[in-house]
C-alpha cells in the first residue's frame, strides 16, 4: 500500500473513531397490529368519486362542492399542505449543487506593526474578490436524503390531513341537510296537524251549540289548536337555523340563505353499506394514513439524527478573482481558484447529538402512539356507526307497527265521536299518539340516514389510500378555477 494511501485510510479511521458514539436503546411503542382489530367483513368496495351523489338531491350536490371550494377552514388546510411541499422541496434543494456569486470590496488600513511588510504595512488600500463559490453535499450517511424523506412525509401528512378535513366538510353539509330534511318534514306535519285541528275546533264548536258537548270541551279544543300553532313555529325556525348552518358551511353569508330550498331526499331510500366492518377499513381512512406518514416521517428524522454522529462531507470550491487593489482585480494574474473536501467531525458536543436522537426516538414513538390511538378511533366510529344503524333500522321496523295502530285507532275515535259514542278527549288522545308517531317516524328516518351518513365517512367516503383520487384535489381544483 502506498504511504498516501495509508495516510487516507489511517486518517479516515481516526476520524470515525473520534465520532461521538450513539446512545443505546431504540423506540418502545410498536404499531397495532390489523389482526388484532377484530375485522372480518369483505373488502368495502368505496364509491367513485363524490359519494354524497348517492343521496340523489342536486341541491346537495351544489352545495358540497360550494364548500370544498370556498369553506374558509378547508382553504387554511389547503395552504398549509402548499407550504408543506415547498418546505420539502427547500429541504430537498440541500442535497444539490449549489453555486454562487459574490462580490466583495472593502477600504482596509493594516496595522504598520503585525505581520504585514512594507508598503502595506500603515497603509490603506482597497482589498477585492469576485468569484464563484460552489458547495455541493456530499451525503455519506444519507442524513440529507433522510431530511428530504422526513420533509416529503410531512407534506404527505397535510395533504392527508385536507383529504381528512374535505371528508369531514362533505360529511357535515350532507348531515345539516339532512336535519334541514327533518325540519323541512315537521313543518309540513305541523301544517297538516294545523288544519287537522282546526276542523276539530269548528267540529267541537258545532256539538257546543248542539248541546252535545260544553265549553270545557271547547277550551281544550281551542288549546290543543294554539299548541299546533307553536309546534308549526318551533318547525320552521328549525329550518332557518338549518339554512343558516349550511349557507355558512358553504363559505356564503346571508345572502346565500334565498338559494336554499327545500330537499328532496328520499328519507325511505338509505345509503347501502356493508353490515360488517371490512378488513380493509384502515385504507379508506385518511386520517389513519395521515398518521402513518407521521410514523414514516419520525423513523426518517430519528435516521437524520442517527447520521448526525457521522462525518458531514462537503466538497466546496471557489473561482474568480482576488487583488489588492481594484485596478489588479481584472487582471489575468488575479486569478484563483480553490476546490477540495470540507470536512466537520462531532467529537464533543456536550451532549447535544446524543440529546436530539433520544428525542427523535422519543418523537417515533410519540407518532406510533398516536397511529394506533387513530387506529382505535377508527375502528371504534365505524363499529359505533354500525350498530346505530343496525338499531335504527330495528325501531323503524317497530315503529311502523306503532304508527299504523296509532292512525287507525285515531279513525276509530274519530268515526265515534262524530256518532256520538266518544268523547272529545278520546278523540284528543287518540291524535296525540297519532301526531307523536309521526313526528317520532320523521326522526327515525332521518336518524337512520344521519347515522348511515356517519357510517360512510367512518368508512373513508371515497378515500382509498391504494388509488389516487381524493377529495382534496376536488377542494384544491374547486379553489384554482375560483382564482382564475
Amino acid at each position: 500500500m502506498s504511504r498516501s494511501r495509508l495516510l487516507v485510510t489511517a486518517a479516515w479511521a481516526l476520524l470515525l473513531g473520534a465520532c461521538v458514539s450513539t446512545p443505546p436503546g431504540g423506540p418502545r411503542v410498536t404499531e397495532t397490529s390489523p389482526d388484532k382489530l377484530g375485522l372480518a367483513g369483505p373488502d368495502y368496495d368505496a364509491p367513485a368519486g363524490d359519494w354524497w351523489k348517492a343521496l340523489g338531491d342536486p341541491q346537495l350536490d351544489r352545495l358540497v362542492a360550494q364548500s370544498l371550494s370556498d369553506n374558509p377552514s378547508l382553504a387554511a388546510s389547503i395552504a398549509r399542505v402548499r407550504g408543506a411541499w415547498e418546505q420539502a422541496r427547500a429541504v430537498g434543494a440541500g442535497d444539490e449543487l449549489r453555486v454562487d456569486f459574490d462580490l466583495n470590496v472593502y477600504r482596509s488600513k493594516v496595522s504598520g506593526n503585525y505581520i504585514y511588510p512594507p508598503p502595506y504595512a500603515g497603509s490603506t488600500f482597497w482589498d477585492g474578490r469576485v468569484g464563484f463559490n460552489l458547495v455541493w453535499n456530499i451525503d455519506f450517511w444519507g442524513r440529507q436524503s433522510a431530511l428530504i424523506e422526513q420533509a416529503r412525509s410531512n407534506a404527505q401528512a397535510a395533504e392527508l390531513d385536507t383529504v381528512a378535513a374535505a371528508l369531514a366538510l362533505s360529511g357535515a353539509v350532507s348531515q345539516t341537510y339532512v336535519d334541514l330534511e327533518r325540519v323541512t318534514s315537521l313543518r309540513e306535519l305541523a301544517d297538516r296537524s294545523v288544519q287537522q285541528r282546526e276542523q276539530l275546533l269548528g267540529l267541537t264548536a258545532r256539538r257546543v251549540q248542539a248541546g252535545l258537548d260544553s265549553d270545557a270541551e271547547l277550551r281544550t279544543a281551542e288549546s290543543s289548536r294554539a299548541q299546533a300553532d307553536v309546534e308549526l313555529e318551533q318547525a320552521r325556525v328549525g329550518a332557518r337555523l338549518a339554512t343558516h348552518a349550511l349557507a355558512a358551511l358553504a363559505g356564503a353569508g346571508p345572502a346565500g340563505y334565498g338559494s336554499i330550498g327545500s330537499p328532496t331526499l328520499d328519507l325511505e331510500n338509505p345509503l347501502a353499506l356493508p353490515a360488517v366492518l371490512p378488513t380493509d377499513l384502515l385504507a379508506h381512512r385518511p386520517d389513519v394514513a395521515a398518521a402513518k406518514s407521521r410514523v414514516m416521517s419520525a423513523q426518517q428524522g430519528r435516521s437524520a439524527a442517527h447520521a448526525a454522529f457521522y462525518p458531514n462531507v462537503n466538497l466546496i470550491g471557489f473561482a474568480g478573482f482576488t487583488a489588492v487593489g481594484l485596478k489588479s482585480l481584472p487582471k489575468g494574474d488575479s486569478q484563483t481558484w480553490t476546490l477540495g473536501p470540507a470536512i466537520h467531525l462531532p467529537i464533543f458536543d456536550a451532549g447535544r447529538l446524543r440529546a436530539e436522537y433520544g428525542k427523535s426516538t422519543a418523537d417515533l414513538d410519540a407518532a406510533v402512539a398516536s397511529y394506533n390511538e387513530t387506529v382505535l378511533r377508527a375502528v371504534r366510529e365505524a363499529a359505533d356507526q354500525a350498530a346505530r344503524v343496525e338499531s335504527l333500522d330495528r325501531q323503524l321496523a317497530d315503529q311502523r307497527r306503532a304508527l299504523d295502530a296509532a292512525e287507525q285507532a285515531y279513525r276509530l275515535a274519530e268515526q265515534r265521536y262524530n256518532a256520538g259514542l266518544a268523547t272529545f278527549l278520546t278523540v284528543l288522545n287518540a291524535e296525540t299518539q297519532v301526531l307523536g308517531a309521526r313526528r317520532q317516524r320523521i326522526n327515525l328516518l332521518a336518524d337512520r340516514m344521519l347515522a348511515r351518513i356517519a357510517l360512510l365517512v367512518a368508512l373513508g367516503g371515497s378515500f382509498d389510500a391504494r388509488q389516487s383520487t381524493s377529495l382534496a384535489t376536488n377542494a384544491q381544483s374547486g379553489q384554482q378555477e375560483k382564482r382564475e
